[in-house]
């Protein structure tokens, strides 16, 4: 099959960042050739630009999808930045709050979203909150939606999660599941998956306490991570907290907030966290 062509591959950056605002710069093109050749050989497609066409289409939103998952990295894992966590806990705790809502706001595959709930879940249970508590999941990849709505995940994937979460929110697998985890039906239950494009108008899925929107600013250049930014914290109550990637640089925002941490915000206003 031919090369990626420097035309083409502004066509899929264009297709890519008008929809979904990824952004790619002209170093990224042997990345997405390597990433998009293996699909193209699968779907017996000779040329970068028939592939540019059938994503392009408007009757194969299945395909463009899919493209989406392969150039963009899903990598995660229980626990993440625990000191994110921690902090949340902290703030939470102090305010007894007796209703939390938080939003994993690019949840990946759930394994966030899932951490979130065990806090949660063990902070109800010692009193430090409400039994009134959700999360809600969102993410741009249909795939990995599916996947965090399941619960099911590699052992390994749970390396910090502690073995009495684990007994207390987790099923093991056996026999053809064997190394397999499934958190439990109890735990699901707290917890949702949608589809949302952060770079599109969100609609009134607030207010949250917390936002969790770590891991994929990285994706955006920076006049679309500012109204990303913003338009997410449209989201978030006045006091509420959030949480970016510990190594995604400085919030750019027009919102006022207040810096508590690397990578922790607070939304200065009137409202204390879930009062």
């Amino acid at each position: 099959m031919g090369p990626l062509n420097d035309a083409t591959f502004r066509r899929i950056r264009s297709l890519m960042h008008e929809s979904v605002g990824l952004s790619f710069p002209d170093t990224k093109k042997p990345l997405i050739q390597s990433r998009l050749t293996p699909r193209l050989l699968q779907l017996d497609i000779q040329r970068f630009e028939d592939y540019v066409e059938l994503i392009s289409g408007p009757n194969d939103a299945g395909e463009f999808q899919m493209a989406v998952d392969l150039l963009t990295t899903n990598e995660t894992y229980f626990f993440r930045e625990p000191a994110h966590f921690e902090l949340m806990c902290k703030e939470l705790a102090r305010t007894r709050a007796s209703a939390v809502s938080i939003w994993s706001a690019a949840s990946s595959f759930g394994d966030e979203a899932y951490s979130l709930a065990m806090l949660l879940a063990d902070m109800a249970a010692q009193g430090s909150i409400g039994e009134d508590w959700q999360i809600l999941g969102t993410d741009i990849s249909d795939r990995v939606l599916r996947s965090a709505a399941a619960g099911i995940y590699p052992e390994e994937r749970l390396h910090e999660v502690t073995m009495d979460r684990r007994r207390r929110y987790c099923l093991r697998g056996e026999g053809p599941s064997k190394g397999l985890i499934q958190m439990h039906e109890k735990l699901r239950a707290k917890v949702r998956f949608g589809w949302l494009n952060l770079c599109r108008p969100i609609e009134d899925i607030g207010p949250f306490d917390v936002i969790f929107l770590r891991n994929v600013l990285i994706y955006f250049d920076a006049p679309t991570k500012r109204t990303v930014i913003d338009r997410v914290l449209t989201q978030l109550k006045p006091g509420g907290l959030l949480f970016t990637g510990m190594a995604e640089g400085r919030l750019l925002c027009d919102t006022a907030m207040e810096q508590l941490a690397t990578g922790a915000f607070r939304k200065l206003g009137s409202c204390a966290v879930a009062a």
